[in-house]
């Protein structure tokens, strides 16, 4: 999410973390040297000193190799409209306000409702997800890899962009009126859809499955925070119902076929005095205060903190959905905290528990995980219902030597007691990220997207960036201010076990110009239009190479957010190659590969989010590029021509 080209405060850039523990980049620096951040890797003679720390044990015979990626980059650049590699062609598959749900009216940007956007496509779609049809499993059949549920979250809106006559700058989320609040509380939440691949092309059909979830549904709570205090509100006294899901940003799924959607910064939505009430303590570390970003807190009670102190605690949790059936409530699964989930991407413990890495997208916040208590049954999918209940949440320490280890946040252990506030399991989860900073992990620049790579194994974090560090916070292990560009880190696992407490890490790239840049590190052969700036999401094809989504290259680096893909083993292991340009104000996000490697399905967020953009003059009209219709964020599919696999 990035609202800084509309003069809103950067929701990443509060940096409310106290710890004085090393941060990420104190520990690259300490592993790599000052000499080496200094120069990067392309163009300054430096891969023999550090291709073993960057690429790996393999990584002198990879140095000069090419990539197995074969396409032709898109060249860098920022303009109206997007780019994709020739022989190549993108689709739109869907847009805010196409139908989603079969009795849905056609989209009026002039007139909206809160009604029709409840059966519309929302605003800011983020993650995409897909599940084949038929159901997978004993008794559900297969799928031939042509019809698939997808299942999309939106994230947040753009009033400016969205609503005639609210213009441009600091405070026009501010300016909507009571039915455009409506409008937006509609327009957040996520979308299930089916869609169908007809004679090369993707499109959406009508399904039975087809289901809208807004900022007005209703969503239980479960695990061990449910029915706690702190959880309880006028309209809720059982601490057990919470209306809506907002601000949902990277998700995952389970390997028993739900979607798992994640609350990000659900803090600001909310007003009111913070500062004067009971919890401002808490308030503070989550970001809540009474500089709310939207006009929500004036017309909605339940987003002001004065009158209902206790519904922040009620977002910035992982929610599970079941896509196959529409009639089920979500369910908001406690156990695994509450903080500012990007992501929340599983892997198998070598014993069948299911492992759920999650980061806290905010500049010098975590790296998580959670372990199932219970081991996942494949033949029963029913057995799977609560698993996300009961288990173990862990916070990750990076040490310099590369060790990983990773700190149990359980009542009772360590610091996490009543004596510091702590009564319960439950106070651990709805305060997580109090209860981390006790047990002094590794404050990180903004994790976001956590992926594991399904041919190695490993777990790849992507770092977006961290402008907060100063020129007096320089010094020897941390010699470059304003991490503008950020970087991706590599951990495996020990033992190849997920559920191993152990690891290791390393640097897998450094984003940045090469040569220029301070720090940037990549392959020697990456080109000058395939370093990048900003990751943000990322996926993995059949062979395990990485696919980098960007957010914020235009602020930091003056090109367009995009798709980058790379090698992680063999001779081209991080040489980066462009293989998409989104339009100007456009976030890339969702990066997912289908199952026969043969489509990109990439969600568009913001287009024409610039400096001065509004709903009358947007920077561009992208996808529809009509006089009459503003920009639309849109779900992509991104095929070659030939029918041939993406990349080769």
């Amino acid at each position: 999410m990035d609202l800084r080209s509309t003069g809103n405060v950067d929701p990443e850039d509060i940096g409310s973390n106290p710890s004085t523990e090393p941060t990420m980049g104190e520990l690259i620096e300490r592993r790599l040297g000052r000499r080496a951040a200094l120069r990067g890797l392309v163009g300054a003679g430096a891969v023999a000193a550090l291709t073993h720390e960057l690429l790996g044990s393999s990584a002198l015979a990879q140095a000069t190799g090419p990539s197995t990626l074969t396409f032709k980059e898109v060249a860098h650049g920022m303009d109206k409209t997007q780019h994709v590699p020739e022989g190549y062609e993108a689709q739109v598959l869907i847009r805010w306000g196409d139908p989603v749900v079969a009795d849905a009216p056609a989209f009026d940007p002039n007139n909206q409702t809160a009604a029709a956007q409840e059966k519309q496509f929302g605003y800011n779609n983020d993650f995409i997800g897909l599940h084949p049809l038929p159901l997978p499993g004993p008794g559900g059949g297969s799928t031939t890899g042509d019809r698939f549920l997808m299942v999309v979250n939106h994230e947040y809106t753009d009033p400016g962009l969205m609503f005639a006559g609210l213009g441009s700058g600091r405070d026009v989320n501010l300016n909507a009126s009571k039915a455009q609040v409506e409008v937006e509380m509609a327009a957040h939440g996520g979308s299930v859809i089916e869609i169908a691949r007809e004679g090369g092309a993707w499109k959406v059909v009508g399904s039975k499955y087809a289901r809208r979830l807004s900022g007005n549904t209703a969503f239980d709570v479960s695990g061990p925070a449910a029915g706690h205090d702190k959880l309880k509100t006028s309209a809720d006294a059982t601490g057990r119902k919470v209306l809506g899901m907002f601000n949902n940003c990277a998700g995952g799924s389970t390997p028993w076929g739900t979607w798992l959607t994640c609350e990000e910064n659900f803090n600001g939505y909310f007003g009111g005095n913070a500062e004067s009430m009971p919890d401002a303590k808490a308030y503070k570390r989550y970001g809540v205060t009474k500089a709310s970003w939207y006009a929500w807190s004036k017309y909605v009670d339940r987003f002001n903190v004065e009158k209902e102190p206790n519904e922040p605690n009620r977002f910035g949790w992982v929610v599970e959905i079941d896509p196959y059936d529409p009639g089920s409530t979500p369910i908001k699964r406690t156990a695994l905290g509450r903080f500012k989930h990007e992501g929340c991407t599983y892997a198998m413990a070598k014993d069948g528990r299911v492992v759920f890495y999650s980061g806290d997208d905010e500049r010098f916040d975590y790296v998580y995980k959670f372990i199932t208590a219970r081991p996942y049954n494949p033949n029963d999918r029913a057995a799977n219902k609560d698993l996300m209940d009961d288990g173990t949440l862990y916070v990750a320490r990076f040490h310099d030597d590369g060790k990983t280890e990773w700190l149990p946040l359980v009542h009772g252990q360590g610091p996490l007691t009543a004596e510091n506030g702590f009564s319960s399991q439950a106070d651990v989860l709805i305060y997580t990220r109090v209860a981390a900073d006790l047990l002094k992990p590794t404050p990180m620049d903004r994790p976001e997207d956590i992926e594991t790579n399904p041919v190695n194994g490993r777990v790849y974090v992507m770092l977006t960036n961290n402008t907060s560090r100063t020129e007096q916070q320089v010094n020897k292990p941390n010699p470059v201010a304003r991490n503008a560009h950020g970087h991706v880190i590599e951990i495996t696992p020990k033992d190849g076990d997920h559920a191993a407490t152990e690891g290791t890490w390393s640097i897998f790239l450094v984003g940045g110009r090469p040569g220029i840049d301070p720090g940037a590190r990549y392959h020697r052969g990456v080109t000058e239009n395939g370093w990048l700036s900003c990751v943000d999401n990322c996926t993995f094809d059949s062979k395990g190479r990485i696919w980098i989504a960007t957010d914020g290259a235009p602020t930091a680096a003056g090109i367009a957010d995009g798709l980058y893909g790379a090698d992680t083993a063999g001779y081209g292991r991080g040489l980066t190659r462009c293989f998409y340009q989104a339009p100007t104000g456009a976030e890339v996000c969702g990066p997912l590969i289908a199952p026969d490697d043969k489509t990109v399905f990439l969600a568009i967020q913001h287009p024409g989010e610039d400096a001065g953009s509004t709903f009358e003059k947007p920077s561009t009209r992208w996808p529809d590029f009509k006089d009459n219709m503003p920009p639309r964020p849109a779900v992509i599919a991104i095929v070659k021509k030939d029918g041939g696999t993406i990349g080769s």
